[in-house]
């Protein structure tokens, strides 16, 4: 046998081990892992949520701010601002974050002593719990 039959021999083994390997099934009771940390998920669902509720909904009470989004934390403190909408760079009114591998998510800012305070909180806590339901206007 030649040199060049045998290193075709050779790829074409490693070429159906390749096949075969590529057939194998992966297990199926284990979840693939996210990677993301209780406070990032529930930093997501509140997030989304107020987007939704608040922003996107066009809400009357929140038609003078803006959400900046702060969810991809190297520090482990993903979080989003509500801010003036006509200085995005402004002081933060409101603040929204979550730390480490806790679900609590903690409120603060200056638009919790508003009246708007207290429906922000139920909202909050709401989306927290896992509802992602809007509330009535305040």
């Amino acid at each position: 046998m030649s040199p060049r039959q045998t290193i075709a021999r050779l790829a074409l083994v490693a070429a159906a081990g390749l096949v075969l390997a590529s057939c194998q099934s992966k297990p199926k009771n284990a979840p693939a892992p996210s990677g993301k940390s209780a406070a990032l998920l529930a930093m997501e669902q509140v997030a989304i949520a107020a987007h939704k509720c608040w922003i996107a909904s066009k809400d009357p009470a929140f038609k003078p701010y803006q959400m900046a989004n702060e969810l991809n934390s190297f520090t482990g403190t993903p979080r989003f601002l509500l801010v003036p909408v006509k200085h995005y760079g402004g002081k933060p009114l409101l603040v929204v974050q979550a730390q480490g591998n806790s679900r609590r998510v903690d409120v603060y800012g200056p638009l919790m002593a508003e009246p708007l305070g207290a429906r922000i909180g139920s909202d909050i806590a709401r989306w927290q719990a896992g509802n992602p339901a809007c509330g009535a206007a305040a």
